[in-house]
């Protein structure tokens, strides 16, 4: 069988991406130079300079006005510059290669068998070489959770999202070539395992709205409605079981925590996130924000104090849209969701369900976590704006119902 020449960079960026690298530094990002000179062969067409473009009255604004430490500021921008070239090569390569949906499936695979091996190492003394062991808040005690080889569970199940709706839609639609059950086993089992209530919670509410949005279509294809109601009857069904038997489990206890603002991660990644961004906002520009690699220092008192932290820390504001915020100000805030608005309209993201699946899904996690060069999050953005997987197309019937 012949190797596809991509999938060893698909390995890269969703196995190893991070492993043993500081935080926010990638391999993907390493490889940078690589991919911009492969982009320019393929595409004959520069990509640096829009980009430089945007960011050009920010970088004049900070380095001019708010007075940034230019060494941290430098780093940080060139270390943003390398994930847009590698989004840039990942959108270069949904357009050239002709057999994606075949990386998938191989990541699928080999990701369900190195779930199925991290299970006995959960109850092994090495442990921590696939798991988290955290504390989430009060009553949740410490829970391992899984991480393969990504620097975080939640970022685990962030990089998985795209290949489990992708998957789930083929079951859907009868379209898989992978046996069902075993299929929902390996599409299920990684996020019970990385236990990311912020990305489960995410994908609850893309499918929602994307049923929603499509409800007579979809509800119409017998197997999905058939879903729907064995979905409603299981997840009925173990509420009342853990209700009556497993009342203090640590799912009901996180889920009480983060309703009730107790959950650190939870918390942390949302108001908490906003409200440290409005504050280091009050030490620079309001419109303009901070700057680059300015959290870490403006940030630290302001974190520090807020947490009443008494050591040492690492700066950072774990919220894409809220940390877009204290570097970019309101302008680049409203900049950036307009882009997002934009790109939806114009790429018609609501004429393919797995392009809208993927939409409102980052666009809501953007608000519960992910930061600004998070590799992962630009991949389910350019998913959803980059129309490849046409079997999952909305009937032209509908686009036309839709459109008025």
């Amino acid at each position: 069988m012949k190797l596809n020449r991509y999938l060893p960079f698909a390995f890269i960026y969703f196995f190893v991406n991070s492993l043993a690298l500081p935080f926010g530094l990638t391999y993907t990002s390493l490889l940078a130079p690589f991919f911009y000179i492969w982009i320019l062969f393929t595409r004959k067409k520069e990509i640096l300079l829009p980009f430089i473009a945007i960011l050009l009255p920010f970088i004049i604004v900070h380095v001019a006005i708010t007075e940034v430490e230019i060494k941290p500021y430098a780093i940080s921008l060139l270390n943003l510059l390398l994930v847009y070239i590698f989004c840039q090569a990942v959108y270069t390569f949904l357009n050239v290669c002709k057999d994606t949906g075949e990386i998938f499936k191989t990541i699928l695979v080999v990701n369900f068998i190195l779930c199925l091996i991290s299970i006995p190492l959960y109850f092994t003394p090495w442990f921590s070489i696939v798991w988290d062991e955290q504390i989430l808040g009060e009553g949740v005690g410490e829970l391992r959770r899984l991480r393969l080889f990504a620097y975080e569970p939640s970022y685990y199940a962030l990089l998985f999202t795209p290949f489990f709706f992708y998957f789930l839609l083929q079951y859907l639609f009868k379209q898989n070539v992978i046996n069902g059950r075993l299929l929902l086993l390996m599409l299920f089992l990684p996020y019970g395992l990385s236990f990311s209530i912020g990305v489960i919670g995410a994908v609850f509410m893309a499918l929602f709205i994307t049923w929603m949005i499509h409800f007579r279509k979809l509800t119409a294809r017998p197997r999905i409605l058939n879903a729907i109601i064995s979905g409603g009857v299981l997840f009925v069904s173990s509420m009342i079981a853990l209700i009556l038997f497993f009342r203090q489990n640590a799912l009901f206890t996180r889920v009480r925590n983060i309703l009730n603002g107790e959950d650190s991660s939870g918390k942390g990644r949302t108001v908490d996130a906003f409200l440290l961004a409005e504050k280091m906002l009050q030490e620079k520009s309001k419109y303009w924000g901070i700057g680059l690699g300015q959290i870490k220092i403006v940030g630290y008192n302001i974190i520090r104090n807020y947490y009443h932290y008494n050591m040492d820390i690492t700066a950072t504001i774990p919220s894409a849209a809220a940390e877009t915020l204290a570097i970019f100000g309101w302008i680049g805030f409203i900049l950036r969701i307009t882009i997002e608005i934009f790109l939806f309209c114009y790429t018609k993201v609501w004429t393919n369900y797995y392009r809208l699946l993927l939409f409102f899904f980052i666009f809501i996690y953007q608000f519960t976590g992910s930061f600004i060069t998070n590799a992962g999050e630009y991949v389910i953005w350019i998913l959803a704006f980059t129309n490849i997987f046409h079997q999952f197309d909305v009937k032209r019937k509908t686009q036309n119902h839709l459109l008025h």
